[in-house]
């Protein structure tokens, strides 16, 4: 059975433990790609990590998005959303069908 994780500020994070969810506080880029790699060899199914922390080590999450397991899914933090997750699903929904069928553009 896979387990579930969570990486990020602890501020952001805390609350999942409540839930059951195993927190990974950091901070650094190096520290959170340490993290995801320990989580992968002890069989996290699932890693959340939070927007902020998700930005400094974006090459390294596109590395495990052509892998199945495990799948990395952004969140916010607690400073609330830089809409990052809604931005990416709207460019894989983009890159899948040929137009944006997620978003109206505003006019």
């Amino acid at each position: 059975m896979y387990k579930v994780a969570v990486i990020g500020d602890k501020e952001s994070i805390l609350g999942f433990s409540t839930i059951g969810i195993d927190i990974f506080p950091a901070y650094e880029a190096e520290e959170a790609k340490k993290i995801i790699h320990k989580l992968e060899a002890e069989n996290y199914g699932i890693i959340y990590i939070t927007e902020k922390l998700s930005l400094l080590i974006e090459k390294e999450i596109e590395i495990y998005r052509t892998k199945h397991i495990p799948a990395i899914i952004t969140i916010p933090g607690n400073t609330g959303s830089m809409n990052i997750g809604a931005n990416k699903v709207r460019e894989y929904a983009k890159k899948a069908v040929g137009i944006d069928i997620v978003f109206k553009d505003e006019e």
